[in-house]
């Protein structure tokens, strides 16, 4: 069995966007934590720009489909927290310096 890195869940999640935003969920700032155990299990800690968010159950069936892509993976888990609270200083600084130039 190849073993999953972080860096490869990273970049699959960095296929998923908001798409309210037009964002990948990466960039936005959403992803709080990835652990992959020796078992190709992934967890994944994420939040949403709000918890009243109407489009958490679109992003979290995409992360989760293409997660599921992955070869050899384990069982994938993705858990919303609400800690940190999502702000906009949490977008890469690319993205920020994109959005302020529109």
């Amino acid at each position: 069995m190849q073993q999953i890195t972080v860096r490869q869940v990273t970049e699959v999640l960095k296929k998923c966007n908001d798409p309210e935003l037009g964002i990948n969920i990466v960039d936005l700032g959403l992803i709080h934590d990835i652990k992959v155990d020796a078992q190709n299990n992934i967890k994944v800690k994420l939040t949403m720009t709000s918890p009243m968010c109407p489009v958490t159950s679109v992003i979290l069936a995409d992360a989760e489909l293409r997660l599921e892509e992955l070869p050899e993976h384990g069982e994938v888990s993705l858990e919303l927290e609400w800690e940190p609270m999502w702000t906009p200083e949490m977008i890469t600084r690319n993205i920020r310096a994109t959005m302020m130039g529109m």
